[in-house]
């Protein structure tokens, strides 16, 4: 078992009975009088989604869940749900809405680099990579000086999610959208 301190976002660990997902972590050392390093974890459950968040001392340890994570091309949406095709033996797996949770706003057809996360036999979630290339559908126009000023404007991109973006972005550009904040990180 890893201590917290060895503990990476995207790792996968199991508290209390539950399965997570490490989302974000934080360190704060207190004062140098004793004081004990404190880790700030906000996790989110595997199935569900349900997010929480949990602080530990850096003596502590957390079991690392025992799944398997499989390199998928996401090939497409129907009644049942997503689509995952494995990428080594083209074997599907097809996750409910509830499963695919907020993820389903950086899905596109034919995208590869997805990993679908098994326990036992059952997949129960997906992890996307860090960042997506869309394209934006619908934004304001751009704005006299624009590219002066550091303001941001919503824009739509393709899987239908908003995203702030610079007020020089205008419709059809393609953007890179950080997938774990959802915020623009920059021109595709």
């Amino acid at each position: 078992m890893p201590k917290v301190n060895e503990i990476k976002r995207g790792q996968v660990v199991e508290h209390e009975g539950t399965v997570y997902a490490v989302r974000q972590l934080d360190r704060s050392a207190p004062t140098a009088r004793g004081g004990g390093t404190i880790y700030r974890f906000k996790l989110e459950a595997i199935p569900g989604g349900e997010r929480r968040e949990f602080s530990f001392k850096g003596d502590d340890s957390l079991k690392e869940a025992d799944l398997t994570r499989r390199l998928c091309e996401y090939s497409y949406r129907d009644a049942d749900g997503f689509v995952f095709m494995d990428s080594e033996d083209f074997s599907q797996y097809v996750l409910s809405e509830a499963d695919v949770g907020d993820a389903a706003g950086y899905l596109l057809e034919g995208q590869d680099s997805i990993y679908v996360l098994i326990i036992g036999e059952q997949p129960v979630a997906i992890q996307l990579p860090q960042s997506v290339i869309l394209e934006v559908t619908d934004t304001a126009p751009v704005m006299k000086g624009a590219t002066a000023s550091r303001s941001a404007k919503p824009a739509r991109v393709e899987t239908g999610v908003d995203v702030m973006v610079p007020d020089y972005i205008t419709p059809g550009e393609k953007i890179k959208v950080n997938t774990e904040t959802g915020e623009f990180m920059s021109r595709a």
